[in-house]
């Protein structure tokens, strides 16, 4: 009579484990799986932001393959082709990504900014297009900007280029973009002024100080501005200067801008030694 009774009892205290352990098990792998996505996230984010671009876009080929359905990572694999420069992949990866059911209009927006990227300016309008005009934000009015100056729609573009300067703290680039649409416009003076904002807003963009140089050298003013420059950046900016003045016919002020540029540069400078050559030997023959 007894076994009957111990097995019941065994079988009793089994059920009772079960029914205890379970939601503690539960419990922990939930904690468990948190942490995973914690620490995936991280990752993410650090391949996205810190990590070698090439490597960030195998890193996110495997995720998206072991999971396909997961639009933040076919998102970090399109961002990575772009960070990559693989432009023409960085189109197909984001044409996936707004083709999801949770694809935003930022996704599209993107997608419009592979496109540019990859030289298909008439696609990447008709995706913006196609976003909401009540959706405005910095990158949007940006490539709504670009793609008017591609147009020669001067207007429009500069009423872009403002809008966008407006969204974001950081006006430099943009400033630096539509004043070099000034500058392929022919509007020397208007471009000068955005060149040198943008260089008030960030110092250490070298594009925009070469391209004040430009302005100013096709207004024939032959002398640099006064900007924060390195040794280098200034013998840099001289030589473009000099050849500015070669082209506008001022050709004995382009030569003494190179030989200005040669006694400046902290190093051998090669282009500039190879461009006074070639004006004194055209002068010589």
């Amino acid at each position: 009579m007894r076994h009957p009774i111990i097995l019941s009892l065994c079988l009793a205290s089994t059920v009772m484990l079960a029914g205890c352990e379970d939601p503690q098990d539960q419990d922990v792998d939930r904690a468990f799986q948190g942490v995973n996505v914690i620490d995936e996230s991280n990752l993410n984010d650090v391949m996205l932001n810190v990590a070698d671009p090439n490597e960030a876009v195998s890193y996110f080929q495997r995720a998206t393959a072991e999971k396909p359905d997961r639009i933040d990572l076919q998102r970090g694999l399109a961002q990575s082709l772009v960070r990559a420069q693989r432009s023409t992949e960085a189109v197909s990866a984001w044409k996936k990504v707004v083709e999801h059911a949770e694809a935003s209009n930022d996704d599209r927006v993107d997608f419009a900014d592979a496109l540019i990227r990859n030289n298909d300016w008439d696609r990447a309008d008709a995706v913006l297009d196609g976003i909401p005009p009540t959706f405005e934000t910095f990158k949007r009015y940006r490539l709504e900007a670009m793609i008017a100056d591609s147009q020669q729609e001067w207007s429009k573009a500069d009423s872009f280029y403002e809008t966008a300067i407006g969204l974001t703290t950081r006006p430099a680039g943009v400033m630096n973009n539509w004043g070099y649409s000034k500058l392929t416009r022919g509007d020397f003076a208007a471009a000068e002024r955005l060149f040198s904002d943008a260089i008030r807003q960030d110092s250490s963009l070298f594009t925009a100080k070469n391209n004040l140089v430009l302005a100013r050298g096709a207004q024939k003013k032959y002398a640099l501005p006064v900007i924060p420059t390195t040794q280098e950046e200034r013998a840099q900016l001289l030589y473009t200067l000099g050849l500015s003045a070669v082209k506008q016919g001022d050709t004995e002020i382009g030569k003494g801008l190179l030989r200005d540029a040669v006694d400046t540069h902290p190093q051998h400078f090669e282009a500039a030694v190879r461009s006074l050559r070639a004006l004194e030997g055209n002068v010589t023959n």
